[in-house]
């Protein structure tokens, strides 16, 4: 994905070429879903949510400042977007108590898999309170940077730093510490 297709077609959607669009809904399009995804554990609501994100940025593109590369601007806008639908409408939620640590039936070695593991990490994230959540959401399962999440969720990069840190701090004590440490980078 090139932040130089994003301008080329930013700038010919504004200059009447509606059609242009339909490039960023191409390149955008599974990301958006995924981070929607990630906040509500729902498809179908996911891409419900990922649709209402791509008319705004429609309606919005004048607004891009160019401060920040298009795709920065973008997941701020749908984080916004989800974090608003999500309060409106809360996902159904489960207690990090309620989460199974998962069985590992393997005899001998003990050990996860790593699809077993990363499912239980993500399900425990996904249970986490929603400004802990959104933050790990961000900067584990997207890649984001510090700076990126914090523009992506309007606050400072010291609140999400800290953020990132209580979030982590809670998630290892919730689950077993073969599960959590090897698998939180820091911030």
């Amino acid at each position: 994905m090139s932040a130089g297709d994003d301008q080329t077609d930013v700038e010919r959607v504004l200059a009447g070429d509606l059609s242009a669009f339909e490039g960023i809904v191409r390149r955008w399009q599974g990301p958006l879903i995924n981070l929607a995804y990630r906040f509500c554990h729902d498809r179908g609501r996911a891409e419900e949510m990922a649709q209402e994100a791509f008319l705004r940025t429609y309606r919005g593109l004048a607004q891009w400042r160019k401060d920040a590369v298009f795709s920065t601007w973008l997941f701020a806008l749908a984080t916004n977007l989800y974090r608003s639908e999500l309060r409106r409408i809360p996902a159904r939620s489960v207690s990090l108590d309620d989460v199974a640590e998962p069985h590992d039936a393997r005899p001998s070695d003990g050990g996860l898999e790593d699809h077993d593991r990363d499912m239980a990490v993500r399900r425990a994230v996904g249970a986490l309170p929603a400004k802990y959540r959104e933050a790990l959401i961000l900067f584990y399962f997207h890649d984001m940077d510090v700076t990126t999440a914090a523009r992506s969720l309007s606050l400072p990069e010291g609140t999400v730093k800290a953020r990132l840190f209580r979030g982590r701090e809670i998630l290892r004590s919730k689950l077993p510490q073969r599960l959590a440490a090897p698998r939180l980078k820091e911030a």
